[in-house]
């Protein structure tokens, strides 16, 4: 089993699966060996470490397995509604440009509205804030675009209808 990351997919170890024995596969581009958000390391490159590599690599390796342990102890509404403040952050950002992208924001603050909608009282306390937060997006947007910030046209509008 894989998991698709923005860097890229990544082997998903299961539990009592030994990390010294990775799949054999070849390495794409991307993150250098050893880096937690790269493929796991192959045999040959783990003999090629020195020490003091190989330390790093392992204790980077008990690092990644003990934010799983965390994740996996916390319930998931909670940190589901922690990740879709990435959501706010991306279009506040576009929000405060000198030429907002006002696109941008929007696909930003649709997609929190989105999880915020769908999971609703599911988030458990993250629920209430991330209402208001949609809330407080969707104002200043409009408060943007009011004063005339220049944009490509909205979504629905098809090119060349104006």
């Amino acid at each position: 089993m894989s998991l698709w990351t923005p860097s890229g997919e990544h082997p998903v170890d299961r539990p009592g699966r030994s990390a010294s024995t990775p799949p054999r596969q070849e390495r794409p581009s991307g993150p250098p060996p050893g880096d937690p958000a790269g493929p796991p390391l192959t045999d040959d490159e783990l003999a090629s470490l020195s020490p003091e590599e190989r330390a790093q690599v392992e204790a980077m390796a008990e690092q990644v397995e003990d934010a799983r342990r965390q994740l996996l102890a916390a319930p998931a509404g909670p940190v589901v509604g922690q990740q879709a403040l990435q959501f706010y952050e991306l279009a506040a950002l576009h929000l405060s440009q000198p030429q907002p992208r006002l696109d941008d924001a929007r696909i930003a603050i649709d997609a929190l509205a989105a999880v915020v909608e769908a999971l609703g009282s599911r988030l458990g306390p993250a629920e209430s804030p991330l209402r208001q937060a949609v809330d407080q997006l969707r104002m200043a947007f409009v408060e943007v675009a009011d004063q005339g910030a220049d944009g490509p046209p909205p979504d629905d509008a098809a090119p060349g209808d104006g």
